[in-house]
């Protein structure tokens, strides 16, 4: 759905990382909690064709020594975005390689050289990123997830994710996303319509698991 978003003309997609599993909601790996999340993951799965990874159900599902945090990977992700100008889009692009390494890969995402190998791979400048993580982690990383939890109770939002939209002037309008789960064409023209912006039709709008392009 974010990938559908980025395709309407216009819009500017801004993310806002709310760490649900930061400070004391930190959770570490055990058999109960692969018990639980994995019909979870299998439901969500069929709901929406992202795939999951048997890296992720069989091996990082099954490392009891991970402690899930979501700190870190926010603190990759501001970086992203502060050595690319503050640019949204380098943000969300981290953070969508960092879903991939975490649900397909089964990489540990709370780990600092996971998280440099990811940036790597987009081509960040390995000192450059890893001084630009050491200087946002910690309170920069806090008071940007107080913030976004903070509009999250402003737009009446439930969980994560949550998507508004922001008017012009300042009006937020909290958007549903079960009517179109495992079709983000057809939510990227209902946003197109909500925000009064051209938007490309579902055919001409092709996504999969790597994302949505037009031809």
């Amino acid at each position: 759905m974010v990938d559908a978003a980025l395709q309407v003309p216009g819009l500017q997609v801004i993310p806002h990382a709310g760490g649900m599993l930061a400070g004391a909601q930190r959770m570490r790996i055990t058999p109960q909690w692969r018990a639980y999340v994995m019909p979870q993951d299998q439901r969500i799965a069929q709901l929406t064709g992202q795939p999951y990874g048997q890296a992720y159900f069989d091996g990082l599902l099954r490392d009891t020594s991970y402690t899930m945090d979501s700190a870190p990977p926010i603190t990759a992700m501001l970086a992203a975005m502060q050595l690319s100008g503050g640019s949204p889009r380098a943000g969300l692009a981290f953070h969508k390689r960092a879903q991939q390494a975490h649900w397909l890969e089964g990489r540990r995402m709370a780990d600092e050289a996971v998280l440099l190998e990811l940036a790597a791979e987009l081509g960040y400048e390995a000192e450059a990123f890893r001084t630009a993580f050491d200087v946002l982690s910690g309170s920069p990383t806090q008071q940007h997830m107080a913030q976004s939890r903070q509009l999250l109770s402003q737009v009446d939002g439930s969980g994560f994710p949550t998507f508004a939209l922001e008017a012009a002037d300042g009006r937020m309008q909290l958007l549903s996303l079960g009517q179109f789960l495992g079709q983000p064409g057809a939510f990227a023209q209902a946003l197109a319509a909500s925000a009064r912006l051209p938007a490309p039709t579902g055919a001409d709008l092709t996504c999969g698991p790597d994302g949505c392009a037009l031809p």
